[in-house]
């Protein structure tokens, strides 16, 4: 068997490539893209011991090639899996504590860093996780509901930087506009983004922005109470601050506006994409999972049917379950914070729209908070119960039944 060690940068890899026992066959850098992995598949035939296969060549034994690597995505890692080698995504922070291992003077370099990967995947390869065999679609699906839930944040972030720009220029448009990211409000911040224009503004130009936006409701009432409030004697900046304020919230508005299509439109892909997939039926049914959630939950545990051995194997991927520490007397849990954050956002939203449709699953988050856990705290064990289930219904292949998730609740068993 051989065991590599690739410590990858943007432009080039430095390889290591180790036997069993250890020794150093081969060291070298090379380039990123076609050139260094043909480079690489050289130096693996020149060492590996090869097998006839019928028809007069040699091919490599399966399996014998294992790589470590600290990243899961890219063209370079498709192609190594594609060649069929075990490929080992190690996590930075593993093989930081390798390197001191190795080295306690502090000492770094990027060969040092291939020789600590190959010895991890050649001495300690059990206590790490192989890449995952997702399908295609499931890494598709991924691609889309990342770039969906990225743009949310973005739109977040953005959001609050403008809201902090209208408080220190402009408070009376916190007053007046309910909520900062709709489009009438960003369309009337863009035609009035300083006090003196949004006293201008009349009931008749808020309500047709009402209008066209498809506010519910009454326009009137709500154009007025949007006037009166912009209108509201308010202290004031110079006249040059809020110009220069004025410009920064129109920018922002309008960026605002372009990320709110853009979701709009991925959020219609991933529905489509996630509906496709073997394993959407199965998810939808799990109560607070819809279309973009479930697609979120779906497509970061992957699809792999050998990639978690158990339930708990499940949890601890998807970050829910708890870290014990104990040392002597002293014994402390703690929530787990070093996790795909992405899952856990998933996880943390499944499980407080699960309550609103499961019996079960509100009965379980009352009893937590009965006994003084906090509100976080206990969404936490609830997702990590509702994770549980879900790898009881994927593994069996089964949908979400209430009474066999929560046979214990009463409440459950009555609905």
């Amino acid at each position: 068997m051989l065991f590599i060690g690739d410590d990858w940068a943007e432009g080039h890899h430095d390889i290591e490539v180790e036997d069993d026992t250890g020794r150093r066959l081969a060291r070298m850098r090379l380039p990123e893209g076609v050139e260094g992995l043909a480079r690489l598949h050289e130096v693996i035939a020149e060492h590996l011991e090869t097998e006839p296969d019928g028809i007069g060549t040699d091919v490599p034994t399966d399996g014998a090639v294992i790589v470590g690597i600290e990243t899961d995505r890219g063209v370079w890692v498709s192609a190594l899996l594609a060649c069929g080698y075990q490929v080992y995504a190690i996590n930075p922070m593993s093989a930081a504590r390798y390197r001191e291992r190795h080295c306690t003077s502090g000492a770094k370099s990027d060969a040092g860093d291939a020789h600590v990967l190959a010895e991890i995947v050649r001495v300690d390869r059990d206590h790490h996780r192989r890449i995952a065999g997702d399908s295609t679609r499931v890494e598709a699906l991924k691609l889309l509901a990342r770039a969906h839930q990225g743009m949310i944040w973005d739109r977040t972030r953005h959001l609050q930087r403008m809201r902090s720009a209208l408080r220190e220029y402009f408070p009376a448009a916190l007053t007046a506009f309910d909520n900062l990211a709709a489009p009438d409000t960003l369309a009337l911040l863009q035609k009035a983004p300083d006090p003196a224009r949004a006293a201008r503004l009349t009931t008749g130009q808020i309500t047709a922005e009402l209008a066209r936006a498809h506010r519910r409701g009454d326009r009137t009432a709500t154009a007025t109470r949007i006037r009166d409030a912009l209108r509201a004697p308010s202290l004031r900046q110079p006249a040059a601050i809020e110009d220069a304020y004025a410009i920064v919230v129109v920018g922002q508005a309008r960026m605002l506006e372009h990320l709110s299509e853009q979701i709009d439109e991925l959020e219609q892909q991933v529905k489509h994409s996630f509906r496709r997939h073997p394993a959407a039926e199965i998810v939808r049914s799990c109560p607070g999972l819809g279309d973009v959630l479930g697609a979120r939950v779906l497509a970061e545990f992957g699809d792999d049917p050998h990639r978690y051995r158990n339930a708990k194997s499940r949890k601890n991927y998807a970050g829910t379950s708890p870290i014990t520490r104990a040392s002597g007397k002293r014994k402390t849990v703690s929530a787990r914070y070093a996790r795909n954050k992405h899952l856990a956002d998933a996880c943390h939203q499944w499980a407080f729209c699960s309550m609103n449709t499961s019996p079960g699953a509100r009965a379980y988050y009352d009893a937590l908070r009965a006994r003084e856990v906090g509100h976080h705290a206990a969404l936490r064990q609830l997702g990590n119960r509702l994770v549980g289930i879900l790898h009881g219904c994927l593994k069996n292949g089964t949908v979400y039944d209430e009474i066999t998730a929560w046979p214990h609740v009463p409440s459950a068993v009555a609905a």
